[in-house]
């Protein structure tokens, strides 16, 4: 929408050295007398047109808003500089690298002790991080936590539809989520997994997002006899630990002197736990993020109806509908 103004004055003043505003009172007064009344006769006349007319105000309002709001990738001397409290690892070869997004600075110390060196990097991450569904992607590295993902990963935000040129500056073959087996590290896996969805699809759709699997129990076996030493097992869940009483129970060892204790959080754990359980690729349990190419309208209805600020009401029919099958630690 564009219109042109002529104003006939005696003795304009002006705005600022480049004279680039009007400031007089005289034509402030002038312009209101002439023109506010008939304008709003006209737009009481033409309600579509003047609705179209606020539209188009406040769709350019926003664009410049989000135009001033916008936050680049921090860069020093043009080359984006790794994040301080990512201990990164030593091979160049990007398929064998390993990034854990981790839970936790008490958990990230003790992954970083677990780690292999040569191909595995550690993240840790403060705290929940931001739900970025409805966030857009020019305001995403207002975040810390996403700014650095993103340049550990060396993978700016995308569309679903974008070239796979995008993954070229991939540092890592796989990212993988490492939070406790517990409803608020679930919770953080969502949010990293809506981040992943929302904003770096490619990601997900070349296979290279996982979510690490850290038991729930440690289950102590003492020793039979010579031919059968002391060994130490893990339990996912309360599935699994009964599965392993049983078996034990099978096996002859009497049940009180079998020693089961549970995990706090990832932090609770020693490196060595923390190495055979969850980062040892012999040894660990690992589940490959993928979105099914039949499913895909399902999955955005259901991302939309969880992650979706305007769904509350949604949710709580949800949540009452299907609530009484979750089984959470609570």
């Amino acid at each position: 929408m564009s219109f042109i103004l002529s104003a006939r004055i005696l003795d304009p003043q002006f705005q600022g050295q480049v004279k680039e505003k009007l400031n007089s009172r005289e034509a402030v007064k002038l312009v209101s007398t002439m023109i506010r009344d008939p304008l709003e006769i006209w737009l009481n006349n033409h309600v579509e047109a003047g609705r179209a007319i606020a539209q188009l105000a406040i769709k350019q309002a926003e664009a410049r808003l989000r135009t001033a709001q916008k936050v680049e990738k921090r860069k020093s001397s043009g080359v984006a500089v790794l994040p301080g409290k990512l201990s990164d690892c030593e091979s160049e070869t990007i398929i064998d690298n390993e990034l854990f997004l981790v839970e936790g600075d008490s958990a990230g110390g003790s992954a970083k002790m677990a780690r292999n060196k040569e191909t595995q990097a550690i993240l840790p991450l403060r705290g929940k991080v931001l739900n970025a569904f409805e966030v857009d992607a020019d305001r995403l590295f207002a975040n810390t936590e996403i700014h650095d993902m993103a340049v550990a990963l060396g993978v700016d935000p995308h569309a679903a539809d974008a070239p796979d040129s995008v993954l070229d500056r991939l540092r890592y073959g796989k990212a993988i989520i490492m939070s406790d087996a517990d409803v608020d590290g679930a919770h953080i896996q969502t949010l990293l997994l809506t981040l992943f969805y929302r904003h770096f699809p490619k990601l997900i759709e070349r296979g290279h997002v996982f979510v690490a699997m850290p038991p729930l129990y440690r289950v102590d076996v003492p020793a039979q006899g010579k031919k059968r030493p002391a060994k130490r097992l893990y339990a996912l869940d309360e599935g699994e630990l009964e599965a392993i009483r049983d078996r034990l129970k099978k096996e002859g060892f009497n049940p009180d002197a079998v020693e089961i204790g549970r995990f706090k959080g990832l932090g609770e754990m020693n490196p060595e736990q923390l190495r055979e359980t969850t980062m040892d690729p012999a040894t660990r349990r690992v589940l490959p993020v993928q979105l099914r190419a039949d499913c895909a309208d399902e999955t955005r209805k259901m991302f939309t109806l969880l992650m979706a600020k305007g769904e509350a009401a949604g949710r709580r029919g949800w949540m009452e509908e299907k609530g009484n099958l979750v089984e959470a630690d609570v």
